[in-house]
C-alpha cells in the first residue's frame, strides 16, 4: 500500500525529505572539490596533484615563507649612490683612485673620484641611511636589511645576470625560480609557479637563460607575462570552439601525447609540454583576470602610480605581484631597465640622470607594493629582493664625465619580509666603496639565505645531473644568519 503524501513535490518525496537529501547532498560537494583538488576525481590533472611536478612539497623546516619577489634593477645599481654612504668620496672627490683595485671594464676610460651627488638621510627608527632617490621606499627603513658587501665573479652584464640568477655565469644552469619550484611545487592550480615580468625597453642581456629551468625539467621553469593585455601569446580561445569541444580536443591530444611519451620516458621537455596544454587551459581565465586592472579603485591606482607616465609601467608589474601571490604563485621576478646601457641602470654616459629616471621610475610602485603586501597579510609570508648583477665603482668614466663603470667587488642589495630582520645594514665596503672588506658575501651566500628563508637546505636542495648532485649554490655558499629575526 503505497504511503500518502501530502503536499507531494515533483520527485515524489515530501518538502521535509526533499529539504533534507538537498541539505546533506552539499556536504558531497566539498568533498567532490577536496577529491577533485587532490587530483582523485578530475579528469583533467591539476598542477599541484600528486605526481605533477609541480606538486606541493614540504619545506625542509617550518617557515613562514611561502613566496619570493624579485626586484631586479637590471644593469647594476651603484652602491654609493643608493644604500651605501661614503663621506670620504667627498674629501677626495675629484681627485684620480691610486688604489689597487682594478677600474675600467672592456677598455673604458678611467676618470676621477665622484661623490653621490644624492643626500643621505637616516631613516626609521632604527637610522638606516638611504640616499634620496628613494624617498617613498626610505618610508620602511625599519623593514630593510641592506646587505652593503656582496661581491660577484664578473663585470659583464649577461654573466652576472645569469650569475644573480642562477648562481654561475655561465648558461645552461636553473634559475632560482626553478630552484624554488623543484623544491616547493606550487600552491596553485590555474597559474604558473614562477611568472617573470620584464621591462618595455627589452629583457636582461641573456634572455630567458635568465629564467631557464636549465637541466631540470621543463615544468620549472618561469613563465614570461606580458603587463598589458593578454599575459600570453595566444592564450585566448579561438572564434568559434566551444569550451566542450576545446576541452575534447585536448583529451585527445593528451592522450596521443602519453602514448608517445611511454616510449620516451625520460625526455621532460615532453612531459612538460602536455602539462603546458592542461596549464594554459586552466589560465584563460585566471591569468586575464590577474593582468586586468580596471576594476581596481582609483586610491589603488594612484598608490601604485598607474596615472603617471613615469611609474604607470613598473606600478602595473607590482600591482599585478599582489594580485599572483594571492592567488599563490611561488616566484615572481620584475625587471626594471631593459635594452642596453641607459635605458637599463647601466649608467656609463651620466649615473646621476641614469639613476634619477630609473629609482624615479621604480620607487613609489615598490613602496606601495610593500604597503599592499602589510595591508592583506602577504607581507608575513613573502620574502622582497632587491638589487642588480653588481655594483659600480666610486670613480667617474672619464674626466668631468658623471658616469660610473661597472664593480664587481663590493656592492648592495636588501631584503625584507618574512623572516628577515629589518632595520639594519650588514657587512661593508672599504672607505670609498669599492671592495667588500667587512663581512663579505659572495652571491652564493645570498642564494643561501633566500632558500633558507623559505625553508630549504641550500646543502640537502639538489638535482642528480652529470654524474653529480648540483645545487643553487655549487659548492660553496654560507647562510647569512644576521639576516634573519
Amino acid at each position: 500500500m503505497n504511503r500518502f503524501i501530502p503536499n507531494p513535490t515533483p520527485c515524489g518525496r515530501s518538502r521535509r525529505e526533499f529539504l533534507c537529501q538537498v541539505g546533506g547532498g552539499f556536504a558531497g560537494l566539498a568533498l567532490i572539490d577536496l577529491l577533485s583538488r587532490d587530483g582523485l576525481l578530475a579528469k583533467t590533472p591539476v598542477a599541484n596533484a600528486p605526481g605533477s611536478p609541480l606538486a606541493a612539497k614540504k619545506p625542509h623546516f617550518a617557515t613562514k615563507a611561502k613566496h619570493v619577489v624579485f626586484l631586479f634593477m637590471n644593469g647594476a645599481p651603484s652602491q654609493v649612490d643608493t644604500f651605501d654612504p661614503k663621506p670620504e668620496l667627498d674629501k677626495y672627490h675629484g681627485k684620480p683612485y691610486t688604489g689597487k683595485t682594478k677600474v675600467g671594464s672592456n677598455g673604458r676610460p678611467i676618470g676621477l673620484l665622484m661623490k653621490s651627488p644624492f643626500e643621505f638621510k637616516k631613516h626609521g627608527k632604527s637610522g638606516l641611511p638611504i640616499s634620496s632617490l628613494f624617498p617613498h621606499t626610505s618610508k620602511f627603513a625599519d623593514d630593510l636589511c641592506v646587505i652593503r658587501s656582496l661581491h660577484t665573479d664578473t663585470a659583464a652584464h649577461a654573466g652576472g645576470c645569469l650569475q644573480m640568477n642562477t648562481g654561475t655565469p655561465l648558461i645552461g644552469k636553473p634559475s632560482m625560480g626553478s630552484w624554488l619550484s623543484y623544491g616547493l611545487g606550487t600552491e596553485n592550480n590555474s597559474l604558473p609557479s614562477f611568472v617573470v615580468m620584464i621591462d618595455p625597453r627589452g629583457g636582461p642581456i641573456g634572455s630567458a637563460s635568465n629564467w631557464s629551468a636549465g637541466f631540470m625539467p621543463a615544468a620549472y621553469q618561469g613563465t614570461l607575462f606580458r603587463g598589458q593585455g593578454s599575459p600570453l601569446l595566444d592564450l585566448a580561445t579561438p572564434a568559434g570552439v566551444t569550451p566542450k569541444q576545446q576541452r575534447e580536443s585536448l583529451d585527445l591530444l593528451k592522450t596521443l601525447n602519453e602514448e608517445h611519451q611511454k616510449t620516451r620516458p625520460g625526455e621532460s621537455e615532453l612531459a612538460a609540454r602536455i602539462e603546458s596544454y592542461e596549464l594554459a587551459f586552466r589560465m584563460q581565465r585566471e591569468a586575464t583576470d590577474v593582468v586586468d586592472l580596471s576594476k581596481e579603485d582609483e586610491k589603488t591606482r594612484e598608490m601604485y602610480g598607474l596615472n603617471d607616465k613615469l611609474t604607470s609601467d613598473f606600478g602595473r608589474k607590482c600591482l599585478i605581484t599582489r594580485r599572483l601571490l594571492e592567488k599563490g604563485v611561488r616566484f615572481i621576478q620584475l625587471y626594471s631597465g631593459g635594452g642596453h646601457i641607459e635605458d637599463t641602470w647601466d649608467g656609463h654616459n651620466d649615473c646621476i640622470g641614469n639613476h634619477k629616471l630609473h629609482a624615479g621610475e621604480t620607487d613609489k610602485p615598490i613602496a606601495a607594493l610593500m604597503s599592499d603586501l602589510k595591508r592583506t597579510g602577504l607581507w608575513d609570508e613573502t620574502v622582497i629582493v632587491w638589487g642588480g648583477e653588481f655594483g659600480r665603482t666610486p670613480t667617474s668614466e672619464g674626466v668631468g664625465k658623471p658616469g660610473r663603470d661597472h664593480n664587481p667587488f663590493g656592492f648592495s642589495m636588501w631584503l625584507a619580509g618574512a623572516g628577515v630582520k629589518g632595520g639594519q645594514a650588514i657587512g661593508a665596503t672599504d672607505e670609498l666603496g669599492f671592495n667588500a672588506v667587512e663581512k663579505p658575501f659572495h652571491t652564493s651566500d645570498l642564494h643561501a639565505t633566500i632558500l633558507h628563508l623559505m625553508g630549504l637546505d641550500h646543502e640537502q636542495l639538489t638535482y642528480f645531473y652529470a654524474g653529480m648532485n648540483q645545487r643553487l649554490t655549487g659548492v660553496r655558499g654560507e647562510v647569512i644568519g644576521e639576516v634573519m629575526v
